[in-house]
């Protein structure tokens, strides 16, 4: 049901607020967007043809609408709010998308006036993902009932799984599924890029999950480095992870070049426990092998790979081990790349032969440790920025990755489409 004389605005004409555009539009509502000022007459131009009202900036469009949705940077949200948060229209429910929701909050509070409601939201996934049946957490935060049912209404359009939380129980989940999910595929980039090769022509990834760290690392990079650093650097919950997962690689690698390989075997295997239980047959996220062989950009024949150690998905179940989190808690608020993290560690783990070849050449193929060390070398950069606070820095870092894996970023991103279809396609049969 579409809500009668009920005006949705956008502030915000990227993708994802272009992707709620389209949608509320075609769900029947009038909706205003606005970008910058600077870029109206190239909105007109570019998305006039499809029915929206585009607005010269958020004065024009908060003072019209009835619910406002902030679809901008988490990083500048709180000047923006500032800006435009004085005009919101009066009774209007306000909403941002940004994917951390505490300095969101934070900024609604201080510069909205008192007689709006603030019902925000976050679509976990990317903008070239369609909204339909994927996770969407609404978060009540200050409404009466009449406005919070409202905005619950106006966002079916979206025709989204829909989790209600706190936004203080939304920057955990986040915190505890994306952090250091993000850091993983990033390192992978940017160790192929500080080792001048690419992935699709290392004998180490070809076939089965090395297609989808392939396959996920490039879909990142095709997106925008913002996304991904104000969830690093903003969400007060996300460092304890990303510490974790540098700590937890560090103890791994040190005792692989130290030759202490019963300890390494101890820890992997503790983890294992911890996290998949010890009968781990039954767990079954990711494809099967034979499919995502077919989905893959490797260039090498199947029958020339060689053995990987996988330290960061070893790394990973240590991570989850050390902090006592069961990652199948959160998989309510899955992403896509969560999804797909989880998925692969999983397989790793519940397959005992090829958890005992990650181990094998973890400890005795000195090839494997030497690639490994780049690696971890990305991994703790990559630590530092974060711990750092530096936009700038990771702006810089992101950037340069991308632009080494160019060539490839298009198709890596529509692979990694094709292998989150799959997983769609096969929960939806089941």
């Amino acid at each position: 049901m579409v809500l009668a004389n009920f005006e949705i605005g956008i502030i915000g004409a990227g993708d994802m607020g272009m992707l709620y555009a389209r949608r509320f539009k075609q769900a029947g509502y009038v909706v205003n967007i606005c970008d910058t000022p600077d870029r109206f007459t190239e909105l007109e131009a570019k998305h006039g043809h499809l029915g929206l009202n585009i607005l010269r900036d958020g004065y024009a469009v908060s003072r019209r609408s009835d619910f406002i949705i902030y679809s901008v940077p988490a990083v500048n949200i709180g000047r923006i709010v500032e800006e435009y948060g004085r005009a919101t229209k009066v009774g209007a429910i306000v909403a941002g998308q940004t994917s951390v929701k505490t300095p969101e909050i934070l900024a609604f509070e201080k510069h909205l006036p008192d007689d709006v409601h603030i019902v925000t939201c976050h679509s976990m996934h990317g903008p070239n993902i369609d909204t339909k049946g994927q996770p969407l957490a609404i978060i009540r935060h200050r409404s009466d009932d009449r406005h919070y049912a409202m905005a619950v209404e106006a966002l079916g359009a979206l025709e989204s799984r829909v989790i209600y939380l706190t936004y203080e129980e939304h920057d955990r989940i986040t915190a505890d599924t994306q952090a250091a999910t993000h850091l993983s595929f990033i390192s992978l980039g940017t160790a192929w890029s500080l080792q001048g090769y690419y992935p699709w022509l290392n004998p180490q990834f070809i076939s089965g999950i090395n297609n989808v760290k392939v396959a996920m690392a490039l879909r990142i990079y095709a997106s925008k480095w913002h996304v991904y650093a104000g969830l690093a650097i903003m969400n007060p919950l996300a460092k304890k992870q990303l510490q974790c997962y540098v700590e937890s690689m560090t103890t791994l690698y040190k005792l692989m070049v130290a030759g202490k390989g019963q300890e390494f075997r101890d820890l992997v295997h503790e983890a294992a426990d911890f996290v998949f239980g010890r009968e781990r047959s039954r767990k079954k996220i990711l494809l099967d092998d034979d499919i995502l062989d077919q989905l893959s950009l490797s260039q090498v024949p199947k029958e020339q790979g060689r053995a990987n150690s996988h330290l960061s998905l070893l790394s990973a179940a240590v991570c989850w081990y050390r902090m006592g989190m069961s990652p199948y808690d959160n998989l309510i608020c899955q992403t896509p790349p969560f999804r797909m993290w989880l998925g692969i560690v999983e397989y790793l783990f519940c397959h005992e032969g090829m958890l005992e070849e990650a181990i094998e050449t973890a400890l005795g193929d000195r090839y494997t440790q030497a690639e490994d060390l780049v690696f971890y070398t990305a991994v703790t950069g990559w630590g530092q920025c974060i711990e750092l606070g530096s936009f700038e820095g990771y702006r810089e870092r992101f950037e340069k990755t991308a632009e080494f894996l160019s060539h490839k970023l298009g198709e890596g991103k529509d692979l990694s489409t094709m292998i989150i279809k799959k997983l769609t396609d096969r929960d939806e049969a089941s």
